[in-house]
């Protein structure tokens, strides 16, 4: 039986190593930007409605990453709530310039 992470840093540094595949991360990045913009539109227009869509877009582009191009399985089925804090904590620190979609720089990465 694998060992449940304790701590948030070892789970960030785990779901970092499980999004180590390029194309994985750009849809990552992809699918974020999309319910942001979803969640945006739906407060500013007050179409509640269209936070329906915030889970189907979100996880679709996340799984057909992980399914397609990482080949694993989404940490979100161990670990929800730290998983989803890890796509936006991701999310802003590739848009933010401190991580790359290319991994191999993830070496300097400071958790």
């Amino acid at each position: 039986m694998e060992e449940r992470i304790t701590t948030y840093p070892e789970f960030y540094k785990f779901y970092l190593s499980e999004h180590s595949n390029k194309t994985n991360r750009l849809l990552h990045v992809i699918g974020t930007t999309i319910i942001l913009a979803i969640a945006l539109t739906a407060i500013y227009h007050s179409t509640f409605k269209l936070l329906l869509l915030v889970p189907l877009v979100g996880y679709g582009f996340a799984w057909i990453g992980h399914f397609f191009f990482e080949k694993n399985k989404p940490a979100t089925f161990k670990y929800p709530l730290w998983s989803l804090k890890s796509d936006f904590k991701m999310y802003f620190d590739i848009v933010g310039g401190k991580l790359r979609l290319d991994t191999s720089k993830d070496a300097d990465y400071e958790f």
